[in-house]
């Protein structure tokens, strides 16, 4: 991705109060889960019990986004909201892998959604639009490879290949997630109002912080993308 991610202003009209912060970081590695990786999942679990003071109102406004593009929050909530409910309902988080251990404990931490995908699979730039319907999104289904497609007028990162994440960030495609081989990676932090923008940026320089730890040889590159 040599070009920033692109923000259709079809979503500034849904959500005037979107901003997101994106990190690319080249030349990275990724590594299995390790000691290090679980603990930092537990003690953000454990942070999340008490969490910032505007946590529960941020997941409100996510609901509310949902059900702006026709959604049902309750059936699929937002990432941020999902990764807290299992933590709840399962005693934490099960580890994955360095990096996705990474961004799931910030987002458990802080309730914000969090991505983490891998560049070199995408097709040009990845977008943020409202589906038409016809996009074609890769994912599994019992284990096969299947392909669905979103509802027209839904909230989806694409690119130029079909959609690489439905609902916005509910559920990610199998194409573009971030593995063990990856090493050119971007992650995206994604903010509604009340959170406050000094947040999202220290989640930005704590994930920067934590992808040096695990490479300290990768270029981090950050954009905000704002109305």
């Amino acid at each position: 991705m040599s070009a920033p991610p692109v923000v259709d202003p079809a979503i500034w009209t849904l959500r005037p109060d979107f901003v997101a912060l994106s990190l690319v970081a080249r030349g990275a590695r990724n590594g299995p889960s390790d000691a290090d990786s679980a603990a930092r999942l537990v003690e953000a679990c454990e942070a999340a019990v008490a969490g910032p003071d505007w946590a529960a109102a941020h997941l409100e406004a996510w609901r509310e986004a949902y059900r702006g593009f026709g959604a049902k929050p309750q059936r699929t909530p937002c990432s941020a909201e999902a990764l807290r409910k299992r933590a709840q309902r399962d005693g934490g988080l099960p580890p994955i892998n360095r990096m996705v251990d990474l961004y799931n404990a910030l987002s458990v931490r802080w309730a914000v959604p969090i991505g983490g995908e891998d560049l070199a699979a995408y097709a040009g730039p990845p977008q943020l639009v409202r589906a038409t319907g016809d996009e074609t999104f890769e994912t599994l289904a019992n284990g096969e490879a299947a392909v669905e497609h979103p509802e027209p007028g839904e909230v989806v990162w694409r690119d130029e290949r079909g959609v690489t994440c439905r609902r916005w960030n509910w559920r990610q495609g199998p194409r573009t997630r971030l593995d063990l081989p990856t090493t050119e990676m971007w992650f995206v932090i994604e903010r509604l109002e009340p959170m406050p923008i000094a947040a999202l940026e220290a989640v930005g320089r704590a994930l920067a912080d934590g992808i040096r730890a695990i490479a300290p040889e990768a270029r981090i590159e950050t954009t905000l993308l704002s109305p």
